[in-house]
């Protein structure tokens, strides 16, 4: 008996049992719908991470200044202005890891255009700023030193702003008032999106530097050359530990600490944080393909539990066969024929109704997926695998029977 033989032989006997052969393979159908949905689930999320990371800005710090005590009340981080202009300008010439080192200022403000108004964060920032962040221009132009150097009174909108004060319109070249005073809109940066934390990173304002301490930020606070923030982005991030340990020496010194002394500025590594995140996410991922890999167990031994029932039922015919010339080996091919059979259909099935499902989340709960084709064969391969394992010893005892037995057996 060839194995097309075998093949059509094991059909027909599984299209004969219809109803028990399809809920033997209701623990592979499960197991195998459930590992692709988890993963492409969980590959969509870190690419959520991977976007919010790059959205960020790749390879990037947050200097902030530290926090201050008075009258025994510890207040908040940012308290006490420690960081200036000059500190931004040293990391940047003293530390060869560093690419660009830009400070920035920021506070609240109310903007006006027209008869419209709305409130959100002015940021003063160098044209460095933007290259730091990863900030595209989508409409316009961006700052340039000139700007910063005549402290000219322009200004870069975020969508959410233009959605805000002007939607459908392009605000390039009209006038909009920040905290009474005008400002020319020059351009409108592209949508970043949310941060991990649900800030909306595209409600913000961008003007230059010196514009936003003379007019707007300026004050006791931010007098002089101090800011607010200095953002620095690395040439590599695997030297990202060196770098954070040259800034803090290298502001330390600059700021006359001694060894006993606390800092006065907090050095923030966001991007260490999110792929912290990530890489939870692809263990939790890794986690719940597991268990969906346990309905696939399950129902291989589903299939170990049919195979050896219908070994017992066919007895007879297993004699039979014997007994007009079929050899050993042709008993095994065919029952572990008809097993694969069974995990390699409802494999089959599973993946369509993955696929399925995963799609419904996507649709359905605004999740994002991602399919990839390795999850799919990786489930098909390992369906396939569980048929031949479960269905081996039911085969093997199928063809060991002695046929005068199987002939008497009733």
């Amino acid at each position: 008996m060839d194995t097309l033989d075998s093949l059509l032989t094991a059909l027909s006997a599984l299209r004969m049992n219809l109803l028990r052969s399809v809920l033997t393979t209701l623990g592979i159908i499960i197991g195998v719908a459930a590992v692709i949905i988890m993963i492409s689930v969980g590959a969509g999320a870190q690419a959520r991470m991977d976007e919010v990371i790059g959205s960020l800005g790749s390879n990037l710090l947050l200097i902030v200044p530290g926090t201050g005590t008075t009258d025994g009340v510890r207040l908040g981080t940012g308290t006490v202005p420690s960081l200036t202009e000059d500190d931004a300008e040293a990391i940047a010439n003293e530390i060869d890891t560093v690419r660009i080192s830009a400070p920035a200022v920021r506070g609240g403000a109310q903007l006006v255009m027209g008869n419209v108004n709305w409130g959100t964060m002015v940021f003063g920032i160098t044209p460095e700023g933007l290259d730091a962040r990863e900030w595209k221009i989508a409409e316009g132009r961006g700052l340039t030193d000139a700007d910063v150097a005549a402290s000219a009174k322009v200004a870069l909108l975020g969508t959410t702003v233009v959605e805000q004060l002007c939607p459908g319109q392009s605000p390039v070249g009209m006038e909009i008032r920040i905290e009474r005073v005008p400002f020319q809109v020059v351009g409108v940066l592209a949508s970043k999106g949310q941060t991990p934390v649900g800030t909306d990173q595209d409600d913000a304002v961008f003007v230059p530097l010196t514009t936003a301490k003379k007019r707007l930020l300026g004050g006791q606070e931010l007098g002089g050359k101090v800011v607010s923030l200095i953002v620095v982005k690395i040439h590599d991030w695997a030297s990202v530990t060196e770098t954070v340990r040259h800034v803090r020496s290298l502001l330390r010194q600059r700021h006359r600490l001694q060894s006993h002394d606390a800092d006065d500025f907090s050095i923030r590594n966001l991007a260490e944080f999110l792929q912290a995140r990530a890489q939870s996410a692809r263990t939790m991922s890794a986690l719940l393909a597991v268990v969906a890999s346990v309905s696939l167990m399950v129902g291989g031994i589903g299939i170990m539990n049919i195979m050896l029932v219908s070994v017992t039922e066919r007895t007879r015919e297993i004699g039979l066969r014997m007994a007009v010339g079929a050899e050993r080996t042709d008993i095994l091919k065919q029952f572990l024929i008809e097993s694969t059979a069974l995990s390699v259909l409802g494999g089959i099935i599973g993946i369509m109704l993955g696929l399925a499902g995963a799609t419904a989340i996507a649709s359905l709960g605004k999740w994002p997926i991602v399919i990839k084709i390795e999850s799919i064969l990786l489930s098909f391969g390992f369906s396939a695998m569980v048929g031949v394992f479960f269905g081996f010893y039911p085969a093997r005892k199928a063809s060991l029977l002695n046929p005068i037995e199987a002939l008497r057996y009733e």
